[in-house]
């Protein structure tokens, strides 16, 4: 264990904005070589996405990206199983919380994609670190940049342990990597784990470089870029790192050893100045999403929040992310909120309670914002002493679902369900003249404003009402003046029915992640799903939900299985009541039968499901009928889903209900 520094939580949220701006920096112009960047751009010092004069490979500022959605959803293996996960456990990870063909991964193919090469070795039962091995997938698929892009988060939580983040960082990245791959993420997981403590980056380098093999080509480039760099001219660095290292020494799509050696010459040529770091980095090519992200948040947890404020990367970003995964309700995310998370763990790591629990959104964290931005006219919202100052008349929001600038995404697709949902309950506090008020999608899938009450000595509460089925897209506060928000939050599991709204549109089928074959909108059913092997979900709700009752109506057309799921965590973890077999009910946990019964069904017949979880009591049944009535405390929370195993089923609606808290047990 090592003391934690007294900036710690900061340092982490640094770390976190590091990388996700400078993926949002690097991303337009992936893939091009530096004299490509020279002769459009010129030298990288700021945003470029409005760059209209630019065959940019998009111009949308925030995005769906592999470097941040793999950054951040691996280590939630840490939230299922502790803070020191195998190898094994970490690709559980990746089973349970990747969409297949959808998120997180560049889903290039067999032996074209290493991500997605390992993620087909695991779901045909080869485990980690074989999934990843060089045996299995040959030297040049294994070797790979994607073992460093998806460390750092890994490494925030081991702050001043180098060591330790890079023997963390090694088990995780051999779910995918193996050879220089695992040498090259050691060293970027050593570096954000000692930029914590760590003053001078030459240091800094000198304790991630000694945690590998001195005789691996990683040191080797170590040594001669550092050298190089010694001379003062990063472009004549570049140059001879593209001689010696480039990709036409190095095969496949994006090598580690090009991008590493760019990553280090960043580092060696900035000492740590996230502004000079990131002009190094982005304006050398080849992956500069990547190279940016792990560079920013290197430089990051060095310079901590001070070192983002040269220029306004803050602003733009109003701590926005996107977190695609079967976590539906934690998809649309924000830097302050996933750094709390990374802070926790590192706390338990090191023998310290998690911090006391806050609201939602309470800008603890200096400068966070949470997403919250004035949605109409020119206001300016920044946070002030720990709240959120509003200049002016505005409606600020932040957004609870996948906002309208967010539903074309390039490349990757933003799958989320919303996060607020009809029954629950909102409770803020601010200052000024001000009144709760949310957005939906309406029928044209365009965005509707709902205000609720005004706040009263300084506090509004709000039970969000029944919006026939429709997703709530955001939620904040209308002021005619200026005010100042100091937190929102809200409780309870809601209480709603789901189904096709009477006014229709498309966003309200975007509400249910689709992890399975066939979710498609022409049926007469709104929900009719199809699974062609194994077991496919489609799920909505969130983490938070605790204690409640969900009710089905489920009609299998012919099915191995057909269900109805509960505290859904993800793709492998959550109750399930299924009708298997033509002649069996079962309650499962995930792969796992807890309990089971005779029970005859057939084909085309609707039957009423239902399951509810209050404490660690979960009960189940048909048609009224309770069919189980048993303890697991192993899923305390989690959202809802429609199950099917290979076959189809179709649903109509879904109605979730809080449980009474007198049924509630431990």
């Amino acid at each position: 264990m090592t003391k934690l520094p007294n900036d710690h939580a900061e340092r982490v949220y640094a770390g976190v904005l590091g990388k996700i701006i400078a993926v949002y920096l690097g991303r337009p112009y992936e893939g091009w070589t530096y004299e490509k960047i020279q002769a459009e751009l010129g030298d990288i010092t700021y945003y470029v996405n409005d760059r209209a004069d630019v065959a940019l490979k998009h111009h949308l500022f925030l995005v769906t990206d592999d470097d941040i959605s793999g950054t951040f959803v691996f280590p939630r293996a840490l939230r299922a199983v502790g803070p020191d996960p195998s190898s094994a456990d970490v690709g559980d990870t990746w089973l349970d919380q990747i969409v297949p063909d959808t998120s997180v991964l560049w889903w290039g193919g067999l032996g074209n994609s290493t991500e997605h090469t390992a993620y087909l070795r695991m779901r045909a039962g080869i485990k980690p670190p074989e999934s990843g091995s060089i045996a299995r997938n040959g030297q040049v698929v294994a070797e790979q940049v994607g073992a460093q892009i998806f460390v750092e988060g890994f490494a925030m939580t081991c702050p001043g342990d180098p060591a330790g983040a890079a023997d963390l960082a090694e088990r995780a990245a051999r779910v995918s990597h193996d050879g220089e791959a695992i040498h090259a993420a050691r060293v970027v997981a050593a570096l954000v784990a000692g930029a914590f403590t760590e003053t001078g980056m030459d240091a800094l380098l000198d304790t991630a470089i000694a945690l590998v093999p001195a005789d691996s080509l990683i040191a080797r480039i170590h040594r001669d870029v550092r050298a190089w760099a010694g001379e003062g001219d990063w472009k004549a660095t570049r140059k001879r790192i593209d001689e010696e290292y480039g990709y036409h020494r190095y095969g496949g799509n994006c090598h580690v050893v090009p991008n590493h050696a760019i990553v280090v010459a960043a580092l060696a040529h900035s000492g740590g100045d996230f502004d000079a770091a990131m002009t190094v980095v982005c304006t050398s090519g080849w992956d500069t999403d990547s190279n940016a992200g792990n560079v920013g948040a290197i430089c990051g947890v060095f310079g901590g929040l001070a070192g983002l404020s040269n220029h306004d990367w803050r602003g733009p970003v109003a701590d926005r992310m996107y977190l695609p995964a079967a976590d539906g309700g934690g998809c649309v995310t924000d830097a302050a909120r996933e750094a709390l998370a990374l802070v926790d763990v590192g706390r338990v790591r090191n023998g310290e309670a998690p911090l006391p629990a806050g609201p939602r959104f309470g800008f603890a964290l200096p400068g966070s914002v949470h997403g919250f931005r004035a949605e109409d006219g020119t206001t300016a919202v920044s946070n002030v002493d720990g709240a959120l100052a509003i200049g002016g008349a505005a409606t600020v929001l932040t957004p609870t679902f996948i906002p309208p600038d967010a539903r074309d995404m390039p490349i990757y697709a933003l799958v989320a369900s919303p996060s607020l949902y009809s029954g629950q309950t909102i409770v803020a506090h601010a200052d000024g003249p001000a009144r709760l008020a949310l957005r939906y999608y309406d029928g044209d899938d365009t965005v509707q404003t709902l205000h609720g009450p005004s706040f009263v000595d300084g506090r509004a509460e709000w039970t969000v009402p029944d919006l026939g089925g429709r997703p709530v897209v955001a939620v904040g506060l209308r002021t005619d003046g200026p005010a100042t928000l100091r937190d929102l939050d809200w409780t309870g599991a809601p209480s709603v029915t789901l189904t096709r709204p009477e006014d229709g549109g498309t966003m309200w089928r975007r509400a249910w992640v689709p992890a399975l074959d066939r979710y498609d909108a022409r049926w007469p059913e709104p929900f009719r799903i199809v699974q062609n092997t194994g077991t496919g979900l489609l799920v909505t709700g969130a983490q938070e939900w605790r204690d409640y009752t969900v009710t089905a109506d489920v009609t299998p057309h012919l099915a191995a299985a057909a269900g109805l799921a509960a505290r859904v965590q993800g793709l492998l973890r959550y109750y399930a009541l299924e009708l298997a077999g033509l002649d069996t009910a079962r309650l499962v946990r995930g792969g796992t039968v807890l309990a089971e019964t005779p029970f005859p069904w057939s084909y085309g017949t609707t039957y009423q499901l239902t399951l509810t979880v209050a404490g660690d009591r979960i009960r189940a049944g048909v048609d009224g009928t309770t069919l189980f009535d048993l303890t697991d405390g192993s899923l305390p929370a989690g959202g809802v889903a429609l199950l099917v195993i290979e076959g189809r089923t179709a649903t109509q609606k879904v109605e979730i209900a809080p449980t009474p808290p007198n049924e509630v047990s431990s």
